[in-house]
């Protein structure tokens, strides 16, 4: 119905539940891909004898991903701050686990705002 441009024939419930869902399934992406970022510039921070090249590729890939992301979904952009807060707060956890690190030894906050987590050309 919608490709023959038939307004009639649409299920606009059905094609209003689709549009939720994938806008939620690309917050979700969004969030994701801060989460990993955040944790690996945490564990770069804090463990700084521990910096190799894997930490390097998966924080410049997160990076450049989210970028393309943010490119492809522009309505995301408004969600953006919401979601780098949200997933700091799942990154501190992650990497307290991962490095072995009382939390309370994690900052509460980030360490870093938004703009220079994403910016590809800045490290701690």
């Amino acid at each position: 119905a919608l490709r023959r441009r038939s307004a009639n024939e649409l299920d606009w419930d059905g094609l209003a539940e689709e549009m939720a869902a994938l806008g939620a399934s690309e917050e979700r992406e969004l969030n994701t891909r801060f989460r990993v970022l955040l944790e690996h510039l945490l564990k770069w921070i804090l463990q700084p004898e521990r910096r190799g090249r894997s930490w390097e590729n998966t924080i410049q890939n997160q990076r450049s991903d989210i970028a393309r992301h943010l490119k492809r979904n522009p309505g995301l952009k408004r969600l953006e701050a919401e979601e780098f807060a949200d997933a700091y707060t799942k990154a501190r956890r992650d990497a307290s686990s991962e490095m072995d690190m009382d939390l309370a030894l994690i900052p509460a906050e980030p360490p870093f705002s938004l703009d220079e987590a994403k910016d590809e050309g800045w490290w701690p």
